[in-house]
């Protein structure tokens, strides 16, 4: 089984959009968002996803969700026909932390190749956890996002250095690091360095859950990217759709 996060209660976050951020910006693909997360974001904005009732850990908007109404649980068999029913030809399966639920999602990419060969795989991860070894071979591109301290997160929970390492080393992952100021670049440069992360393969992308936000911060990191050699993103599916789920 799948643990999901949910769009409406009872209703799967499963569904056709663009791929709002990082190298596939753009692209469109079928999204599959799952539950549950081992790290605490303060501006974290899928927060239903692991901020349940009872969950003290800080978050800036300091709400608290029903998780029989915002999670629910689907065979790997369901979501892969779901999946494969709609038109796109790449999955990006995001959360929460998607790695934390490995061998289900191995099962789920398995039973997706046999309703329909061929798609594209792309896995959203904070970096902290390790592919399942039945999981990793059926994945094109992991889409990396080591959290940095502005995002709440302890160093030694958020930055293990031997899974930075791994990635560093795959050439399947991109990085993107969630910038909120300017002196951020600091402890970007510190890691690049650290782990040896090719700069055209690092991304950096404005905080912001606001068109407006987005727009005000896009300009002065625009220019640090240009300066430093790294790749920019936006959020694309912010300035299209807002702050909403299911898009």
């Amino acid at each position: 089984m799948l643990t999901l996060a949910t769009t409406t209660p009872g209703e799967p976050e499963i569904f056709a959009s663009l791929q709002g951020e990082g190298p596939s910006i753009g692209r469109p693909s079928t999204f599959v968002r799952l539950s549950r997360c081992n790290l605490a974001c303060q501006w974290c904005d899928t927060a239903y996803t692991w901020r349940f009732d009872g969950d003290n850990r800080p978050h800036r908007d300091d709400l608290a969700f029903a998780r029989q109404a915002n999670q629910l649980a689907l065979e790997e068999a369901d979501v892969a026909a779901r999946v494969a029913a709609l038109p796109p030809d790449r999955l990006v399966i995001t959360g929460g932390e998607p790695l934390l639920q490995g061998a289900a999602l191995a099962r789920m990419v398995a039973a997706l190749e046999t309703a329909r060969a061929g798609m594209h795989v792309e896995i959203e991860t904070n970096g902290t956890v390790a592919p399942h070894a039945a999981l990793d071979p059926l994945v094109d591109q992991y889409n990396v996002s080591p959290k940095l301290a502005h995002s709440g997160n302890p160093a030694e929970l958020a930055l293990p250095p031997e899974r930075l390492d791994a990635w560093a080393a795959d050439p399947r992952a991109f990085f993107k690091f969630v910038i909120a100021d300017p002196a951020d670049l600091g402890e970007v440069q510190g890691l690049r360095r650290r782990h040896a992360i090719m700069p055209d393969r690092l991304f950096l992308m404005p905080e912001g859950r606001s068109a407006n936000v987005l727009r005000e911060r896009s300009g002065w990191l625009a220019e640090i990217c240009a300066q430093n050699g790294f790749r920019f993103t936006d959020r694309l599916h912010i300035h299209l759709w807002g702050d909403t789920r299911g898009t």
